[in-house]
Order: C-alpha cells, then sequence, then structure tokens
C-alpha cells in the first residue's frame, strides 16, 4: 500500500457550544490540515497521484473556512466546530472531489496546535 500526504493550513475563528472553559469564547487557530491519499498500485509514472492536483482540491475547500468565523458556516450552525467535526466536514468535501476508486481518500487530519490534532478516517 502507497500513501501520499499533502499539508495545508487556514486561519479562522470559533466558540464551542457547550463547552466550559475558555474555548467556549469566541478565539481564532492557525489550524494546520494534513490529507492521507492511499493506493494499493502506481500510476504509469510510479505515482499515487499528482501532489499538485490534490492541494488544488484541498485549497478550494479551506477557502470556504479561511478567515470565516466557523460558527456562521451553514454545517457547524448544525455541528459544533470542534477540530474533530472540522476534520470530519474537510473530508466529505474533499471526497466528492476524489473518485471512489484507487486512490483513494483514507483521512484528513486537523491540528489545531502544535500539540493538539483531531484525525477523521472513513470506516472500511
Amino acid at each position: 500500500m502507497y500513501t501520499v500526504r499533502v499539508e495545508s493550513h487556514f486561519s479562522a475563528a470559533h466558540k464551542l457550544r457547550g463547552y466550559r472553559g475558555r474555548c467556549e469564547a469566541l478565539h481564532g487557530h492557525n489550524w494546520r490540515v494534513e490529507v492521507e491519499i492511499r493506493s494499493a498500485k502506481l500510476n504509469t509514472i510510479g505515482m499515487v497521484c499528482d501532489f499538485k492536483e490534490i492541494k488544488k482540491k484541498l485549497a478550494s475547500i479551506l477557502k470556504e473556512l479561511d478567515h470565516a468565523y466557523l460558527n456562521r458556516i451553514p454545517y457547524f450552525k448544525k455541528h459544533n466546530p470542534t477540530s474533530e467535526k472540522i476534520a470530519e466536514f474537510i473530508y466529505y468535501k474533499l471526497k466528492k472531489r476524489i473518485s471512489n476508486k484507487d486512490p483513494a481518500l483514507h483521512k484528513v487530519s486537523v491540528w489545531e496546535t502544535d500539540t493538539s490534532c483531531a484525525v477523521f478516517e472513513k470506516d472500511a
């Protein structure tokens, strides 16, 4: 199995509903996003996929989140804008832009800080 990873980032504000502590107040992060694509085989030139294409697809999703107040985005009006739900949001948006065939989207990791990360991967 081969795995490729691409990384990007976005900055945004949010507040956590139902949370007791400092994160219930409006605050922001510089999130780092990592996407993993997996494949059992390589294409004819020896690659899983073109990094540039995955970065382009990811950038189109992160543009919606960058410098936004996440709680105002329709998805996060229904779902608390935790790092876990942000990872899930990005996963399903990206999944729509990547073929369901090989190679396949494996997981999305969202780093809220340098030491705190949430990961979403769909069960096989």
